[in-house]
């Protein structure tokens, strides 16, 4: 378990945004599924954007969609000390920095939403009185952040360029994996999109939230109407689920093996 109440190390997953339709539908479904309450800001100016809370503490955020077209989503958001030089630094590796451009949310902090050079979109948040997650890696927080593409080799480069990034080599036959390391520590993945993705599928960042038994929510998602698109399955560091929220928005849970 993480707490935490000054900013996260740059680079570092920081928070995971969630945009959807309807914010209610939506905060319905995850104080079902991982016990959170939610804090909506009732100042007109942050456009009915609110924080997901666990026991009191700030483990990710919801707002309504803001682009016409734009489907439900997760966005993975990384830890900088200077949004200008992290954008400034994006373009220069390859990426873009969408529009609006660099945004200041209040008091709270400064952001860009991003895209590598294989087109995954992610933010950067810049904290002021917020610091993004204060509580990570326990059952109903963020635990693992990953980005997949078609390029590993010139996604390693872009992310390393922008964000410092080693690397802890976790290929195997037929796929290419890679903990993003800051100061000899894990803090994400980059790897391959999986093998059944088809010639169409995206690149993009994959949140994952840690939970006690991921069999179990697997199928709450299914009651709560969500969708499993692959049920779980064993891995060396715990049992996964890959699904989607009641508005399509994708997600993984990972419940941590024992280490008994």
């Amino acid at each position: 378990m993480v707490t935490r109440d000054t900013a996260w190390l740059p680079g570092t997953p920081c928070w995971a945004d969630l945009s959807v339709e309807n914010v209610e539908q939506a905060t319905a479904f995850y104080g079902a599924l991982f016990g959170w309450d939610v804090d909506i800001n009732p100042d007109p100016q942050f456009g009915g954007h609110g924080n997901f809370k666990l026991d009191g503490r700030d483990v990710a955020g919801v707002g309504p969609i803001q682009a016409p077209g734009q489907p439900s989503v997760w966005t993975t958001f990384l830890a900088s000390d200077d949004v200008d030089q992290t954008a400034t630094k994006v373009t220069e590796a390859g990426g873009s920095v969408l529009p609006p451009g660099k945004l200041e949310i209040g008091e709270f902090g400064t952001m860009i939403v991003a895209s590598d050079p294989s087109g995954a979109v992610f933010g950067v948040w810049q904290a002021g009185t917020s610091i993004g997650a204060q509580v990570a890696n326990v059952p109903g927080s963020m635990c693992w952040n990953e980005n997949l593409s078609a390029d590993f080799e010139g996604n390693k480069k872009f992310y390393t360029e922008v964000f410092g990034y080693e690397y802890g080599d976790m290929s195997g036959e037929g796929f290419n994996y890679a903990t993003t390391d800051l100061n000899g520590a894990p803090v994400g993945g980059l790897g391959d999109l999986p093998p059944t993705a088809t010639g169409d599928t995206p690149p993009y960042w994959l949140t994952y939230f840690a939970v006690s038994d991921a069999d179990a929510s697997a199928a709450k998602v299914e009651e709560l109407g969500g969708s499993v698109l692959k049920p779980p399955f064993d891995t060396p560091v715990g049992r996964i689920a890959i699904m989607t929220d009641n508005q399509r928005a994708p997600f993984a849970v990972i419940a941590v093996a024992s280490t008994d």
